[in-house]
């Protein structure tokens, strides 16, 4: 079982990373570099729910094949969002 010292580093990490989302936010990044900062917020807010799920959720120790069934949720998911802002265009 992981420590609550691995927990609090952890919850630490994902506190930056939520700071640095809401600093992009904050300094007028979105309104000046609109793509750069919406990939930078998407690949931070993916960085975040990987390690919720992998240490919070306990995903790193189940078996494989749940982990694959979670992605390919997670890829419906994505699919049909993508589908839906397209109809919307």
């Amino acid at each position: 079982m992981t420590s609550i010292r691995t927990y609090t580093i952890i919850f630490g990490a994902l506190m930056a990373v939520s700071t640095t989302q809401a600093a992009l936010e904050f300094v007028g990044l979105l309104e000046a570099q609109y793509w750069i900062a919406f990939i930078a917020i998407l690949v931070l807010s993916a960085l975040k729910a990987v390690t919720v799920a992998g240490w919070y959720m306990h995903m790193r120790e189940e078996p494989r094949a749940i982990t694959y069934l979670a992605l390919a949720g997670l890829l419906g998911v994505v699919a049909l969002t993508a589908g839906a802002g397209y109809s919307v265009l």
